[in-house]
């Protein structure tokens, strides 16, 4: 999520059904030539990166080519699935890190414990190597990952961050107006809703053997979604059904004091005036800088979700040997240095040296040293799609009994993972 960093499309229950068709794509003998083909998700990758991959794969192997799809985050659900599961399978997939589990178990994604030191093994970020294996298998690679922090234009919100939470959303309800959110909240953003549940010791679900037990409506889950409320209810203009999609859009019609938002939604509010998707570096971001979200007590963070992505070969590739050579170009030094100089928090440990030395980045180090992951069951994609858990959110925005609405939650995601 990335993100997810934004939202993310994951499995549904045809998925079952299509990846039922899925076959080992590496069992024939592999062309002496031909073209691999790579989907990577949204625009975070930078183009210098695309054309770094492509040039490099290709002259590495002789008679090859490498075809780079840009795909949404709407695609990475049920088409991808039709799509991994098709005799017209890409060859390399980016995904979600909390998607990965789920694609492996319906069998989607090949086992590439085989190469895992090729891309980079005790040098590559742990918790989205975790996000990639399943069942002791290595089946999807970290690309990168990011956390969110909060931006802000000194002008608006004040020079001086916020110590603690509550500060935060203080701050936020005395800078709401008619036309300003205090704090940019749509109510179906739950990435940015984890923070609250977590920041007061709350989880999302504990695991007890095979068993799953949801805890969104434990006290600790609810004093953190008690205090979303006030959020939701004082310090937002943002629409209570609304997600977490294009926020520069409202944060450069200064309309927004404080934006949490991934770390590379920098490059989103920097774009030029004149670009397809336009940016304010001249008038909000001239000044734009970005904090980690406080946490209850001053001088620690709240949790967030780290998100990210990782890279997979589709079980169903033609060329699965030339797939997992693409895939150690992704990992290779060059190309995750030129990830890291576009602000993204690089798969290759070591590559961290070359993000930018400013605010922006550092908050967002900062923030991702305290940071959280979704539960690591393969149903757990089920419970991302069936989007109950911003359903609940909408409802809580909405104004709804935070205690009720929190153990309907509870029961419907404890009859997902406990299936």
């Amino acid at each position: 999520m990335n993100k997810k960093l934004g939202a993310l499309g994951l499995i549904g229950a045809s998925a079952v059904v299509l990846a039922g068709c899925a076959g080992g794509g590496g069992a024939a003998p592999e062309a002496e030539t031909g073209e691999i083909t790579v989907w990577l998700v949204g625009t975070d990758t930078p183009d210098t990166a695309r054309d770094y991959l492509k040039k490099t794969f290709e002259a590495e192997n002789e008679g090859w080519t490498l075809k780079v799809e840009e795909k949404t985050w709407a695609d990475t659900g049920e088409a991808y699935v039709a799509a991994l599961s098709s005799n017209d399978s890409p060859d390399v997939v980016e995904v979600g890190n909390t998607q990965a589990i789920g694609f492996a178990d319906q069998g989607l994604f090949a086992d590439i414990s085989d190469i895992k030191a090729d891309l980079g093994g005790d040098d590559l970020l742990p918790g989205l190597v975790d996000a990639g294996t399943y069942d002791g298998t290595f089946y999807a690679a970290p690309y990168y990952a990011g956390g969110r922090i909060v931006f802000y234009d000194p002008a608006i919100a004040g020079e001086t961050p916020p110590a603690t939470l509550d500060e935060y959303v203080a701050k936020g309800v005395e800078l709401t107006t008619d036309t300003v959110s205090g704090i940019y909240a749509p109510g179906r953003d739950w990435y940015n809703a984890l923070a609250y549940v977590w920041a007061y010791g709350g989880e999302i679900a504990v695991q007890d053997g095979d068993t799953w037990d949801a805890q969104f409506s434990s006290s600790e889950s609810v004093e953190g979604l008690t205090k979303l409320q006030e959020v939701y209810q004082n310090a937002t203009n943002a629409p209570a059904d609304g997600d977490e999609s294009s926020p520069q859009v409202p944060f450069c019609a200064g309309e927004v004091a404080y934006l949490s938002a991934p770390g590379w939604v920098k490059w989103s509010i920097l774009a030029p005036t004149d670009a397809e998707n336009p940016g304010c570096p001249d008038t909000y971001g001239k000044n734009l800088s970005a904090f980690p979200l406080p946490g209850v007590k001053a001088g620690e963070t709240a949790p967030i979700f780290a998100g990210g992505s990782n890279v997979a070969v589709a079980t169903k590739s033609d060329s699965p040997e030339k797939a997992k050579a693409a895939l150690k170009v992704l990992l290779s030094e060059g190309y995750q240095k030129l990830l890291a100089e576009g602000g993204l928090t690089p798969a290759l440990i070591s590559a961290a040296q070359y993000l930018p030395d400013d605010a922006i980045t550092q908050a967002q180090a900062t923030a991702l040293a305290n940071s959280k992951f979704t539960p690591t069951s393969p149903n757990w994609a089920e419970v991302e799609s069936s989007l109950i858990i911003p359903d609940a959110l909408v409802k809580i925005a909405q104004g709804g009994d935070v205690t009720e609405i929190a153990t309907g939650l509870d029961e419907a995601i404890e009859a997902i993972l406990n299936k």
